[in-house]
């Protein structure tokens, strides 16, 4: 089997794949990040300390892992500057275990302002972006207009793009919308931040392939989730990338058949920040308790998270489209207080069950959810570590969801520690693949 898996969030973000890539990190040599930028906060707790990282994998946190973020994503030098400086504050060395791909675009600081006007614009209509810059910079790279990390390694070249980029964007704005010009003023101070990231650029996929070659292990870090997705995800109220495990491969440039195994992580429930449909969503003292209990406010904003119940049709939806090897359940003890536990387990259109998750939003906004209840546990199982430990009705409930979504269970996280953690013994995935490389 291929030494590779990819881990991927299965909802719309948010489900704990920090947590997850942390503790299953020990079994690798690298972790690569293959998409999005500064806009996804990874939470971990580790030795006691609890780090928030955007951009740098979270495997940094282990001193015999590699850490390296891929061409797939999107990097302000001012965000990695200072998400360097809080981990090594933190006690974290460095050194030479971050790798940086030579291909990765840059985030400049009319990202930032472009997108906070794109969003003020919308009015009513918001996607609910962080305004971190990140989708105005994919806009470049598919426009072909972008700046890479590469560039950096030439100073005078990179100005000159530079003056060649804002030239084009002020011809455009002033036919277009009349508005102030863009100057370059920054150039010189953005440069003098992104000095050091010069150091750790690499082709990363050459690395990548020749450590797969020397049978080294990788783990694919991903951000976001699946049903956020710039193709497959609930458009437009989506990320700017390949947030799906596909994105593993175009993300760093590995080969689809390199890849061994693809694990979906998802909360027990389920949240969402920003705008676009959200079948399952709970409202009043309902979703007010879920958000109580489970901290549910997002890592880099702040923003409260919409919440609700675990959606059986989108899961199944993003195991068809990262073809799941198993599934990660976190956040179990968020429902330990519940009697009872509403599950969405089919949509109805016009009074008919749909049997695919719909591409338009009208309809998905539309659709009538058939809940299964059922029965609460009542006790707690906060940071139990053995799965016959779970009371009871805590496992017939995770059986439910695995045979209603079709992919088998591996681990059930119950706290933010990396022991915090259950893993199921019979699962394949733990005594085909982890298991034989512990």
């Amino acid at each position: 089997m291929a030494n590779s898996v990819v881990v991927v969030g299965v909802q719309w973000g948010d489900e704990g794949k920090g947590k997850v890539v942390d503790a299953l990190a020990e079994h690798f040599d690298i972790v690569a990040r293959y998409q999005g930028g500064a806009n996804a906060g990874h939470t971990v707790v580790a030795n006691g300390r609890k780090f928030v990282l955007q951009l740098i994998p979270t495997g940094i946190l282990r001193p015999s892992v590699t850490a390296v973020i891929g061409n797939g994503v999107v990097i302000d030098p001012h965000a990695l500057a200072e998400e360097l400086e809080a981990i090594q504050a933190g006690g974290v060395e460095i050194g030479r275990r971050l790798l940086i791909s030579d291909r990765a675009h840059l985030i400049l600081p009319y990202h930032r302002s472009h997108e906070v006007a794109a969003e003020a614009a919308r009015g009513g209509a918001k996607i609910g972006t962080t305004s971190k810059g990140i989708g105005p910079s994919y806009e470049d790279k598919a426009g072909r207009r972008g700046l890479r990390t590469g560039d950096l390694r030439d100073p005078q070249r990179f100005r000159q793009k530079c003056h060649e980029v804002l030239e084009e964007k002020n011809r455009l704005a002033s036919a277009l919308f009349s508005s102030a010009r863009l100057d370059g003023r920054w150039v010189d101070e953005y440069l003098a931040v992104a000095e050091r990231m010069v150091p750790h650029l690499v082709d990363v996929s050459a690395c990548l392939n020749r450590a797969l070659d020397e049978d080294k292990r990788v783990l694919f870090e991903g951000a976001q989730g699946a049903l956020l997705d710039i193709d497959h995800g609930t458009y437009p109220f989506v990320t700017s990338s390949n947030a799906t495990a596909g994105g593993a491969c175009t993300g760093t440039g590995v080969g689809p058949t390199r890849i061994g195994a693809v694990i979906g992580v998802s909360k027990a429930y389920a949240t969402r920040v920003g705008s676009g449909p959200f079948p399952t969503e709970a409202s009043g003292p309902e979703a007010e308790k879920l958000r109580e209990r489970g901290a549910e406010y997002g890592a880099v904003t702040g923003r409260p998270r919409r919440c609700g119940w675990f959606d059986v049709p989108a899961a199944r939806y993003s195991a068809r489209l990262n073809n799941l090897t198993s599934l990660i359940i976190t956040k179990l003890d968020v429902l330990d207080h519940l009697a009872e536990i509403p599950v969405g387990v089919e949509y109805r259109l016009d009074g008919r069950p749909l049997q695919d998750f719909p591409a338009e939003n009208e309809a998905l906004a539309r659709v009538e959810v058939h809940y299964q209840t059922l029965p609460g546990w009542q006790q707690s199982t906060f940071g139990l570590t053995r799965f016959e430990h779970l009371p009871q009705n805590a496992r017939h409930y995770l059986r439910f969801l695995s045979e209603q979504v079709g992919v088998e269970i591996a681990m059930i996280s119950t706290g933010p520690e990396r022991e915090q953690s259950v893993w199921c013994e019979q699962s394949r995935f733990r005594q085909q693949w982890l298991a034989a490389r512990v």
